[in-house]
Parts: C-alpha cells; structure tokens; sequence
C-alpha cells in the first residue's frame, strides 16, 4: 500500500484494451455514455450524457475553455530528396518574420538550412533556421503573400492535430461503419468540426479541450433552460498534454508551459457562485489547472492573463471547482494524475476497472466522467 504523499508515476499504470479507444467521435456530440462517480462515497452511477442536468441545480456555474484549435499538422517534402516529413506547428513566434516553433518527423532528416515545400501550395517553403529540442525546430516561412493570406493559406494546408493514439486503418470494415455514420462525409471535414468545441472562439491551441466536445446546442440550451450558468476562459492547450511522463518521482515532473486568459467576468461569476454556495464544475483538466494557478488562498479568482506549468498529482487541495467534468485518459497520463487528485486515488483506479469492464470510450473522442461530491 502507498501513502498518500508517496506517489509514484507506475500507480497510475493500467491495461487499457486498444478497442476501447475511441477513433472516431460519436454521431451526434452529446451521444456519450458518462460515469458519474461521487467522491466522498465512492458511488458510481452509469447514464448518459444529456442526464448531465440532472445533477446540478439553478445558479450553479459551469466554467468552459473557449480555445480553439487550429489546423496544426502538415505534410511536406524535404527539398531535393524529397522525404516525407510531417510538420506539427507548435505557436507563431513572429508574425512579421513568420517565425514558428514546429515538431518534425522524422528529426533527424531536418537540419539547418533544409527547406520544406508543399505540394498542395507550392507558393509557400519553410527554412530550418534553428534546432529547438530533438524533434523540435524554428522555421521561417518564405512567401510574397501578406501575413493574413499567408496564415490563412497554411491552415488550409493543414488538418486537425488528433493525438497519436487515434489511428485509422481503413480497412473495408472500418470504412464502411464509418460512411454510415457519418453519411460520406470526408474524414478530414469530420475532424475538422467534431475536433473543436461549438463554443470556440480564441485560436491557438494544438490540441483540443476535449471534455468541452460533448457539449452540443441542445444540451447548453436544457442547461440555459435549468438555469446553470456558465462562463468561459481560454487555456490554450500545447502538445504537453500528450507527453509522457518519463520520472517515477512526481515531484520531479515538469509541465510544458499553457498560455491561460481569465477574463475579469468570468472570475467574477465564479466568485459569486462561490458566495452564494453554488456547484462551480470544471469542465476540463486546462480549466481546472488554470483556476488553480490563479486561485486565492480563500478559493477567490482574480482576472489573470499569462502563463502555467501547474502539475497537479495527488495528494493535492483543490479550492475553486466542487465537481469535474472530464474524459477517460490514458495510462500515466497528467490528465489521469488530476482527476486522481480530485476523486481520491483509490477512488478513480476503480472507477477506470470499471469503465473497462462496461466498455466506455477511452480519449478526446471517448466518453465522459462526472465526478460530484
């Protein structure tokens, strides 16, 4: 048995059944088995998504990531040999320059001073300019087209940045469910829609806040309809969401650093959820962190504009979210690692057996968990 404050990253380790992760999102977004599992008592409950309601009362507030993803993985050709290189752009560091941080693969074909072209816009090269990490790399993008046709000319090259555990072999059989599902759409135009929240507004992440993606019209309307309220900041959420963890010691682990904007009205809304004793749910492991980072000793938030690398691991003292709304995770995740740390460790491994057991869709198109007192 471990203590509390003994932690270790292969606690966190379980046998996830590779057909349990979702590859595909659901026909419909609130078409989702959700697990609610209440954290003082162990309990859980099986029901499905739009029973979301029934567990919140008028004037209790929910708190949304308005981040929206952009089209951030792209196919090129190293000039001369022409190989195949996948390039994931990271974040736009100049924009006069075109100066972007970006992953490569494979790495070690990229050097300074190669150049990337690509087949669907000829119009526009990159130049490796500098090595950042082993996979990382600073491009400079060499084009006549101004900054605003320009950006928008490399998102229409790219395609949505779905995590490396969602792969598609399409088989016969793989191709045919999905057509009837989702009736010939083209799985790029799929990705494009369902791997990006209806209520995004604030480009810049690289990956989606996927708790966020089971919210369709309808269910925000029965919510509106209830009365629960809701108010939405941006966590714009990096590639460091999908890193390993790679040190037993969880003390020893460091979070790539997210861009989080608390606007002034939605710390005021939590705030005021807080004096009138009202359910405040976090929906999303960036909402949680970044209500954490900015929180008061008191639980109070404060409009906050910057930057946080908040790992948060059990056993920690959660002081502004009284409920979670999440995703299943994978093994070793740090998503996995907070909702440990808000359910009680014992409490969220048996409620991962048991979502197992009764084939709940794991990832950013998986099914949903709401934990409550």
């Amino acid at each position: 048995m471990y203590k509390s404050n003994d932690m270790r990253l292969c606690q966190f380790k379980f046998k996830l059944p590779e057909e349990l992760i979702a590859q595909y999102p659901a026909p419909y977004r609130d078409d989702a088995k959700m697990m609610v599992l209440h954290r003082k008592t162990g309990e859980i409950e099986h029901k499905l998504l739009p029973e979301l309601v029934q567990y919140f009362d008028e004037g209790d507030l929910f708190v949304f990531n308005d981040s929206k993803v952009f089209p951030a993985r792209l196919w090129g050709y190293k000039e001369k040999t022409n190989a195949l290189i996948e390039v994931f752009l990271l974040r736009e560091l100049n924009h006069r320059t075109r100066y972007w941080d970006v992953l490569v693969e494979p790495a070690r074909k990229i050097r300074i001073g190669n150049k990337i072209t690509f087949e669907d816009d000829p119009s526009i090269v990159a130049e490796v300019i500098d090595n950042t990490t082993s996979r990382g790399r600073t491009f400079r993008f060499l084009t006549d087209y101004d900054n605003e046709e320009f950006v928008s000319r490399l998102y229409a090259l790219g395609s949505a940045p779905l995590p490396k555990y969602i792969r598609r072999p399409m088989t016969p059989e793989t191709l045919e469910k999905y057509q009837e599902v989702f009736h010939d759409l083209p799985v790029r135009e799929m990705d494009t829609e369902r791997y990006q929240t209806i209520f995004a507004s604030n480009v810049g992440a690289v990956a989606a806040p996927a708790s966020g993606l089971h919210f369709s019209k309808q269910l925000l309307k029965r919510m509106e309809i209830q009365g629960i309220e809701a108010t939405f900041m941006t966590s714009h959420v990096s590639l460091g969401i999908f890193k390993e963890i790679d040190v037993e010691d969880l003390t020893k682990n460091k979070m790539e650093s997210e861009q989080i904007i608390l606007p002034e009205a939605m710390a005021q809304a939590v705030n005021k959820a807080h004096e009138n004793q009202r359910r405040v749910c976090a929906v999303g492991t960036e909402v949680m962190r970044a209500m954490e980072h900015v929180a008061g000793t008191n639980g109070q938030l404060k409009a906050y504009d910057g930057w946080t690398n908040k790992f948060i691991f059990p056993p920690y003292h959660f002081s502004v979210a009284n409920s979670f709304f999440v995703n299943f995770y994978m093994p070793c995740s740090s998503q996995l690692l907070m909702v440990a740390a808000f359910a009680g460790y014992e409490e969220t491994m048996h409620a991962y057996e048991e979502a197992i057991k009764e084939g709940y869709r794991f990832g950013d198109y998986g099914d949903a968990m709401l934990i409550v007192d």
